[in-house]
């Protein structure tokens, strides 16, 4: 497992993705990200339905309500045009990100001793 905040700052990134692959209910989004990270994300419901809504908010992601043959109708979220956009700000911003950490953490440097 990873360090709460860094997870929170990266979870409309993983959201705008995964739901750019294909629409999705929270509980699969939940267990989609765990599957793909090896269990080392578990985003749980606290985080993931506030990060959730502030994109509807944003008009990022949108849902519907669809139907199910057993138990109640399932919300699904699904990516819009500018959350489409957002998510290619948020990737190149996180690749610029990504390599300036390498950078830094790879970086010897000169030793003071």
């Amino acid at each position: 497992m990873f360090n709460r905040e860094l997870v929170k700052g990266s979870t409309s990134l993983l959201l705008l993705q995964l739901l750019n692959e294909k629409d999705m209910y929270g509980y699969e989004l939940v267990k989609e990200m765990e599957k793909r990270s090896d269990h080392n994300l578990q985003v749980k419901e606290g985080t993931l339905y506030p990060a959730l809504h502030k994109l509807e908010k944003q008009e990022y992601v949108d849902f519907y309500w669809q139907e199910q043959q057993k138990g109640p109708a399932r919300k699904y979220y699904c990516i819009t045009k500018s959350g489409k956009e957002m998510l290619q700000e948020k990737t190149n911003e996180w690749n610029r990100f990504v390599s300036v950490m390498n950078k830094m953490i790879g970086k010897t440097g000169h030793d003071s001793m």
